[in-house]
Protein backbone atom coordinates (compact mmCIF):
# COMPACT_ATOMS: atom_id res chain seq x y z
CA UNK A 1 0.00 0.00 0.00
CA UNK A 2 2.51 2.18 0.84
CA UNK A 3 4.32 1.88 -2.67
CA UNK A 4 1.09 2.75 -4.91
CA UNK A 5 0.79 6.23 -2.95
CA UNK A 6 4.06 7.28 -4.47
CA UNK A 7 3.59 5.71 -8.08
CA UNK A 8 -0.24 7.68 -8.10
CA UNK A 9 1.31 10.61 -7.36
CA UNK A 10 4.12 10.51 -9.97
CA UNK A 11 1.32 9.74 -11.87
CA UNK A 12 -0.32 12.77 -12.23
CA UNK A 13 2.01 15.15 -13.75
CA UNK A 14 2.47 12.74 -15.97
CA UNK A 15 -1.52 13.35 -17.00
CA UNK A 16 -0.58 17.03 -16.68
CA UNK A 17 2.28 16.97 -18.92
CA UNK A 18 0.56 15.22 -21.83
CA UNK A 19 -2.58 17.22 -21.54
CA UNK A 20 -0.53 20.43 -21.43
CA UNK A 21 1.36 19.26 -25.05
CA UNK A 22 -2.27 18.18 -26.42
CA UNK A 23 -3.73 21.79 -25.59
CA UNK A 24 -0.14 23.30 -27.17
CA UNK A 25 -0.49 21.06 -29.90
CA UNK A 26 -4.07 21.47 -30.55
CA UNK A 27 -3.29 25.51 -30.51
CA UNK A 28 -0.68 24.99 -32.86
CA UNK A 29 -2.84 23.82 -35.30
CA UNK A 30 -5.35 26.66 -34.87
CA UNK A 31 -2.58 29.14 -35.68
CA UNK A 32 -0.59 26.80 -38.43
CA UNK A 33 -4.22 27.17 -40.13
CA UNK A 34 -4.59 30.71 -39.47
CA UNK A 35 -0.82 31.62 -41.00
CA UNK A 36 -1.40 29.80 -44.00
CA UNK A 37 -5.09 31.19 -44.33
CA UNK A 38 -5.64 32.67 -47.61
CA UNK A 39 -5.57 36.21 -48.34
CA UNK A 40 -8.90 38.38 -47.06
CA UNK A 41 -11.00 39.62 -49.84
CA UNK A 42 -13.04 38.36 -52.76
CA UNK A 43 -10.67 35.86 -54.52
CA UNK A 44 -11.84 36.65 -57.89
CA UNK A 45 -9.79 40.05 -57.72
CA UNK A 46 -6.25 38.17 -56.71
CA UNK A 47 -5.85 38.60 -60.97
CA UNK A 48 -6.51 42.43 -60.61
CA UNK A 49 -3.90 42.95 -57.91
CA UNK A 50 -1.68 40.40 -60.05
CA UNK A 51 -1.65 43.41 -62.95
CA UNK A 52 -1.44 46.03 -60.05
CA UNK A 53 1.93 44.90 -59.13
CA UNK A 54 2.50 44.07 -62.43
CA UNK A 55 1.62 47.93 -64.28
CA UNK A 56 3.27 49.65 -60.59
CA UNK A 57 6.60 50.05 -62.36
CA UNK A 58 4.13 52.86 -64.92
CA UNK A 59 2.80 54.65 -62.32
CA UNK A 60 5.30 57.67 -62.36
CA UNK A 61 4.98 61.01 -63.80
CA UNK A 62 1.90 62.56 -64.27
CA UNK A 63 0.03 59.26 -62.65
CA UNK A 64 2.94 59.16 -59.82
CA UNK A 65 0.10 59.97 -57.04
CA UNK A 66 -1.82 56.44 -58.16
CA UNK A 67 -2.06 53.65 -54.83
CA UNK A 68 -1.82 50.65 -56.63
CA UNK A 69 -4.35 47.17 -54.97
CA UNK A 70 -1.84 45.28 -52.40
CA UNK A 71 -5.37 42.93 -51.22
CA UNK A 72 -8.22 41.93 -53.27
CA UNK A 73 -10.97 44.32 -53.21
CA UNK A 74 -14.01 44.19 -55.34
CA UNK A 75 -16.34 47.14 -55.95
CA UNK A 76 -19.59 47.72 -54.54
CA UNK A 77 -22.07 47.66 -57.45
CA UNK A 78 -22.76 51.75 -58.13
CA UNK A 79 -25.78 52.35 -58.93
CA UNK A 80 -26.49 55.69 -61.47
CA UNK A 81 -28.24 57.00 -64.47
CA UNK A 82 -27.25 57.47 -67.69
CA UNK A 83 -27.84 60.64 -69.92
CA UNK A 84 -31.40 59.37 -70.49
CA UNK A 85 -32.13 58.80 -66.98
CA UNK A 86 -32.14 55.09 -66.99
CA UNK A 87 -30.60 53.83 -63.86
CA UNK A 88 -27.01 52.23 -64.76
CA UNK A 89 -24.54 50.07 -62.45
CA UNK A 90 -20.81 48.99 -62.42
CA UNK A 91 -21.87 45.36 -62.97
CA UNK A 92 -23.36 46.62 -66.89
CA UNK A 93 -19.85 47.53 -67.81
CA UNK A 94 -18.29 43.51 -67.11
CA UNK A 95 -15.81 42.56 -69.65
CA UNK A 96 -14.14 45.99 -69.68
CA UNK A 97 -11.16 47.93 -68.02
CA UNK A 98 -12.87 51.48 -66.67
CA UNK A 99 -11.57 54.21 -65.19
CA UNK A 100 -14.36 54.80 -62.78
CA UNK A 101 -14.33 58.98 -61.86
CA UNK A 102 -16.51 60.79 -59.52
CA UNK A 103 -16.63 64.91 -60.35
CA UNK A 104 -18.82 67.97 -59.88
CA UNK A 105 -18.95 71.13 -61.11
CA UNK A 106 -18.33 73.03 -57.84
CA UNK A 107 -15.17 70.96 -57.61
CA UNK A 108 -12.42 73.22 -59.36
CA UNK A 109 -9.98 70.18 -60.27
CA UNK A 110 -12.88 67.90 -61.02
CA UNK A 111 -13.50 70.69 -64.04
CA UNK A 112 -9.85 71.20 -65.04
CA UNK A 113 -9.59 67.15 -65.14
CA UNK A 114 -12.37 66.73 -67.28
CA UNK A 115 -10.73 67.59 -70.57
CA UNK A 116 -7.88 64.98 -70.18
CA UNK A 117 -10.58 62.21 -69.57
CA UNK A 118 -12.33 63.33 -72.57
CA UNK A 119 -9.50 62.82 -74.68
CA UNK A 120 -8.53 59.65 -72.51
CA UNK A 121 -11.62 58.21 -73.64
CA UNK A 122 -11.54 59.19 -76.90
CA UNK A 123 -8.10 57.39 -77.69
CA UNK A 124 -8.74 54.05 -75.97
CA UNK A 125 -12.56 53.60 -75.29
CA UNK A 126 -13.55 51.03 -76.96
CA UNK A 127 -14.22 47.02 -76.74
CA UNK A 128 -11.80 46.84 -73.55
CA UNK A 129 -11.63 50.10 -72.16
CA UNK A 130 -14.11 52.76 -70.80
CA UNK A 131 -14.02 56.19 -68.47
CA UNK A 132 -17.37 56.43 -66.66
CA UNK A 133 -17.56 59.40 -65.06
CA UNK A 134 -20.15 60.29 -62.80
CA UNK A 135 -21.37 63.76 -61.50
CA UNK A 136 -22.19 63.77 -58.45
CA UNK A 137 -24.01 67.45 -58.92
CA UNK A 138 -27.31 67.20 -56.10
CA UNK A 139 -29.10 70.92 -56.54
CA UNK A 140 -29.00 71.80 -60.37
CA UNK A 141 -29.26 68.51 -62.69
CA UNK A 142 -29.04 70.84 -65.88
CA UNK A 143 -25.47 72.43 -64.53
CA UNK A 144 -23.02 69.52 -65.70
CA UNK A 145 -24.68 69.10 -68.88
CA UNK A 146 -24.34 72.89 -69.45
CA UNK A 147 -20.81 72.41 -68.26
CA UNK A 148 -19.63 69.53 -70.69
CA UNK A 149 -21.39 71.18 -73.58
CA UNK A 150 -19.58 74.58 -73.10
CA UNK A 151 -16.32 72.65 -72.67
CA UNK A 152 -17.29 71.00 -75.84
CA UNK A 153 -16.08 67.25 -73.97
CA UNK A 154 -18.44 65.24 -76.51
CA UNK A 155 -16.39 61.75 -75.98
CA UNK A 156 -17.41 61.12 -72.37
CA UNK A 157 -20.86 59.09 -71.52
CA UNK A 158 -22.50 61.59 -69.24
CA UNK A 159 -23.41 59.76 -66.04
CA UNK A 160 -24.83 61.22 -63.00
CA UNK A 161 -25.94 60.42 -59.47
CA UNK A 162 -27.84 62.98 -57.80
CA UNK A 163 -28.00 62.00 -54.40
CA UNK A 164 -24.30 61.25 -54.50
CA UNK A 165 -24.53 57.77 -53.02
CA UNK A 166 -21.61 56.38 -55.27
CA UNK A 167 -19.47 58.50 -53.21
CA UNK A 168 -20.55 57.73 -50.26
CA UNK A 169 -20.31 54.15 -51.00
CA UNK A 170 -16.50 54.49 -52.20
CA UNK A 171 -15.90 56.09 -49.05
CA UNK A 172 -17.08 53.43 -47.03
CA UNK A 173 -14.40 51.17 -48.23
CA UNK A 174 -11.81 53.89 -48.06
CA UNK A 175 -11.60 55.15 -51.87
CA UNK A 176 -13.10 58.05 -51.70
CA UNK A 177 -11.31 60.69 -49.37
CA UNK A 178 -12.29 63.64 -51.53
CA UNK A 179 -12.79 64.87 -54.67
CA UNK A 180 -12.17 64.09 -57.71
CA UNK A 181 -11.55 60.33 -57.01
CA UNK A 182 -10.85 57.92 -59.82
CA UNK A 183 -10.54 54.33 -59.19
CA UNK A 184 -8.83 51.85 -62.24
CA UNK A 185 -11.12 48.96 -62.40
CA UNK A 186 -10.68 45.37 -63.79
CA UNK A 187 -13.25 43.48 -66.31
CA UNK A 188 -14.42 41.85 -63.24
CA UNK A 189 -15.01 44.82 -61.09
CA UNK A 190 -12.12 44.94 -58.63
CA UNK A 191 -9.85 47.34 -57.82
CA UNK A 192 -6.43 47.66 -59.80
CA UNK A 193 -5.76 51.12 -58.33
CA UNK A 194 -6.99 54.61 -56.96
CA UNK A 195 -5.88 57.70 -56.79
CA UNK A 196 -7.47 60.94 -54.62
CA UNK A 197 -6.86 63.94 -56.78
CA UNK A 198 -6.71 64.80 -60.37
CA UNK A 199 -4.46 63.47 -62.61
CA UNK A 200 -3.16 64.10 -66.44
CA UNK A 201 -5.49 61.21 -67.86
CA UNK A 202 -4.22 62.09 -71.86
CA UNK A 203 -0.32 62.06 -70.91
CA UNK A 204 1.77 59.53 -72.24
CA UNK A 205 2.52 58.32 -69.01
CA UNK A 206 -1.25 57.61 -68.08
CA UNK A 207 -2.07 55.83 -71.76
CA UNK A 208 0.78 53.56 -71.23
CA UNK A 209 0.14 52.72 -67.91
CA UNK A 210 -3.29 51.93 -69.02
CA UNK A 211 -2.96 50.56 -72.17
CA UNK A 212 -0.95 47.74 -70.02
CA UNK A 213 -3.97 47.45 -67.43
CA UNK A 214 -5.88 46.41 -71.02
CA UNK A 215 -3.26 44.10 -71.53
CA UNK A 216 -3.09 45.91 -75.22
CA UNK A 217 0.76 46.67 -74.74
CA UNK A 218 3.75 45.43 -74.44
CA UNK A 219 4.97 47.84 -71.84
CA UNK A 220 8.81 47.16 -70.77
CA UNK A 221 8.00 46.48 -67.15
Amino acid sequence: MLDQKPSATRRIPLVIATVAIGGLAGFGALYGLRLNRAPSGDPACRTAVATAQKIAPLAHGEVAALTMASAPLKLPDLAFEDADGKPKKLSDFRGKTLLVNLWATWCVPCRKEMPALDELQGKLSGPNFEVVAINIDTRDPEKPRAFLKEANLTRLGYFNDQKAKVFQDLKAIGRALGMPTSVLVDPQGCEIATIAGPAEWASEDALKLIRAATGKAAASL
